[in-house]
């Protein structure tokens, strides 16, 4: 499957290592080294999938991008994949709170971010083809144009319990 990648990154080494990874599984790739120039690229091109290093000089963070790329009708629907040598709890809620779709660690595993890629551009290619007929069906107006939820703000995080049943109390216990 091929499909467009941009990686965003402000080191040239970093780049460089996700195109020969991405080239080799015949994705094209797209590049972008700062926050501003990643939303903009967002808007103008319409990658399939972001990769998108978290801590860039100047500007705005990868965080601030993705929230950002996130806000635009036009580019909330392409997926986020945080890149980032910040493998900490906050961190990942920050992202996740942003509207990342998933982190990936530096160094990055390539088994981990091939898989992460194809999933995710799997989906995308699902919601572009339901974005697609439902355009269709309001053009042949089978579709109201009534205000419906954005089905993709469903995975935005949201305060909630969990329970947890279990019979060993260490894995209980929380």
């Amino acid at each position: 499957m091929s499909a467009r990648v941009l990686v965003v990154d402000d080191l040239e080494a970093n780049r460089r290592l996700l195109e020969a990874k991405l080239t080799s599984e015949y994705y094209d790739v797209l590049f972008a080294r700062r926050g501003e120039e990643a939303v903009q690229m967002a808007k103008r091109e319409k990658p399939d999938i972001i990769l998108l290093d978290v801590m860039m000089p100047g500007g705005i963070d990868g965080f601030e991008a993705c929230r950002r790329i996130k806000a635009m009708p036009e580019t909330r629907h392409i997926p986020v994949v945080m890149v980032t040598t910040l493998d900490d709890r906050d961190n990942r809620l920050r992202g996740l709170q942003a509207g990342a779709e998933d982190f990936l660690t530096k160094p990055i595993d390539d088994v981990q971010l091939l898989s992460r890629v194809k999933s995710l551009v799997s989906l995308k290619v699902v919601i572009d083809e339901l974005r697609a007929r439902e355009a269709n069906g309001k053009k042949l107006g089978v579709i109201g144009e009534e205000i419906r939820p954005d089905p993709l703000d469903a995975h935005r995080l949201t305060a909630g319990n969990v329970l947890l049943v279990d019979d060993n109390p260490t894995r209980s216990s929380a």
